[in-house]
């Protein structure tokens, strides 16, 4: 029995584990109050600092969101830095610094995703307030995105906005390790901006919608081929992301014949890990895709994804973020 099809199929079989999600909950509980309440320090960044979270452990679909407020914040004239956790990273020091070209092994996969599709200055680390102190160090950004820090109550923020996953949401309800929950959804109600990755949007909060149809090769990433050129062709599909059926599911609304090849979040891929035995596409994540590169095949490819909003919610979002950036 996996810990998935017990957050998410199965509310009977999780309550032998709901005393131990009680007891998760009241923690949780206790250390945000502790930090409203000056018990425990929380520490302020001179610059506006915007947190993007979930309240679910697993995938999301923050990363690409990171990358659209990123990319909107320079196109409205702001110079922003990123900072997060570097999930996956084995760096013997913290913060690191994040450069497109730095190894994935030592700083984390998302965040070399996230400083290549940005070009923003970026850095990671277990302490948010180190990892900011460290950024502003060495750039003069005028705002700070926080990725994946709702719960690191440590650092003070400026803007709470959490997204959630629009298919899954938030499985049997219960807080962990009973359910898929790091605090409980009225949470919610204290955030700034709720954003949901797919699905149907309820009252107040704004649609994501993921869009991707150009496979890139991984030796060669400007050869390039519309998603459609494998339709009715069987590939192999790699993921090692917190949701790998989302995955999986964008391929085979493409008419593609899919292998399912799913590994952990954050797994450290070796050459290995893709050999099939045979000479069909392998397709992956471009999560993925930053930690095969180097040993990559000619059939190798991958997936980008890019957040869409309307343009009505953009312009929402915009005008929210100028009111706390700005003052």
């Amino acid at each position: 029995m996996s810990l998935e099809w017990l957050w998410y199929r199965s509310r009977v079989a999780a309550l032998p584990l709901v005393p131990l999600s009680w007891l998760f909950r009241a923690v949780a509980a206790l250390r945000r109050e502790a930090y409203r309440r000056g018990s425990l320090a929380s520490q302020h960044i001179p610059r506006p600092v915007i947190v993007v979270g979930n309240l679910t452990v697993g995938g999301s679909g923050k990363t690409p969101f990171v990358i659209w407020l990123a990319g909107q914040l320079l196109a409205a004239g702001y110079w922003p830095g990123i900072v997060s956790r570097g999930y996956g990273g084995k760096a013997s020091r913290w913060p690191q610094q994040v450069r497109p070209d730095s190894d994935t092994a030592v700083v984390g996969d998302e965040a070399v995703l996230i400083a290549r599709r940005t070009g923003c200055p970026m850095a990671v680390g277990p302490d948010r307030v180190e990892a900011c102190r460290a950024l502003l160090k060495y750039h003069d950004c005028d705002v700070i995105i926080s990725d994946d820090g709702l719960q690191h109550y440590a650092l003070q923020r400026d803007l709470e906005i959490v997204v959630v996953d629009g298919v899954r949401r938030f499985g049997n309800g219960f807080c962990l390790p009973a359910g898929p929950l790091r605090e409980p959804p009225a949470r919610l109600k204290t955030v700034d901006l709720v954003v949901l990755n797919g699905g149907f949007p309820r009252p107040g909060e704004v649609l994501m919608q993921l869009e991707g149809g150009t496979l890139c090769n991984l030796p060669e990433p400007t050869r390039c081929q519309p998603l459609s050129s494998l339709y009715g062709r069987r590939v192999h599909a790699v993921a090692g992301i917190g949701n790998p059926g989302r995955f999986f599911a964008r391929l085979r609304e493409a008419g593609i014949l899919v292998k399912e090849h799913p590994f952990p979040d954050h797994h450290r891929f070796c050459a290995s890990d893709l050999v099939f035995g045979d000479d069909d596409p392998v397709v992956m994540t471009e999560k993925d895709a930053v930690k095969c590169q180097p040993f990559a095949m000619p059939h190798h490819w991958y997936l980008p994804v890019n957040a869409h909003l309307r343009e009505s919610d953009t312009s929402q979002i915009l005008r929210l973020l100028k009111r706390k950036i700005d003052g």
